[in-house]
């Protein structure tokens, strides 16, 4: 009897050891705008450099787990990310980054304008908004 409670201590001992060993934290995933800093003054043209993070960047065309591109969103306000797997359309708006491009210069009016960067897979389809970040910046 007593060794039969010792061989159930001994297994879960080393239960909670293997699920210590399988709970590994996440990588941190997301985008970022290098460049411009939310709330900055800039003037037109206005660089724009992108970062990310948990993923690669891999031209449009195949879909590759864990890569995609860029898709830039001008003055389509606060929360305007794609929803996941939602269609990253291409129009004035919606700009594509389709080559793996990390940078780009934009031609903005003076004023207030909204920036999303906005991830999406080979197929300009949306990684959502854990993939997103919307800054604003002023023009002058």
């Amino acid at each position: 009897m007593r060794r039969t409670g010792i061989m159930h201590y001994v297994a879960a001992a080393l239960m909670a050891l293997g699920l210590a060993a399988c709970s590994k934290p996440a990588p941190e995933m997301g985008v970022s705008f290098v460049q411009p800093q939310d709330g900055a003054t800039v003037s037109s043209p206005v660089k724009v450099v992108m970062a990310v993070k948990g993923m690669k960047i891999h031209p449009a065309g195949e879909i590759l787990p864990g890569t995609g591109h860029f898709h830039l969103i001008i003055d389509e306000g606060e929360g305007s990310y794609i929803p996941m797997n939602g269609l990253i359309v291409k129009d004035r708006s919606h700009l594509h980054f389709g080559k793996g491009q990390t940078e780009t210069t934009i031609r903005l009016f003076p004023g207030k304008h909204t920036l999303t960067l906005q991830f999406g897979d080979g197929h300009h389809r949306s990684y959502g908004r854990k993939m997103s970040q919307t800054i604003t910046i002023h023009v002058k």
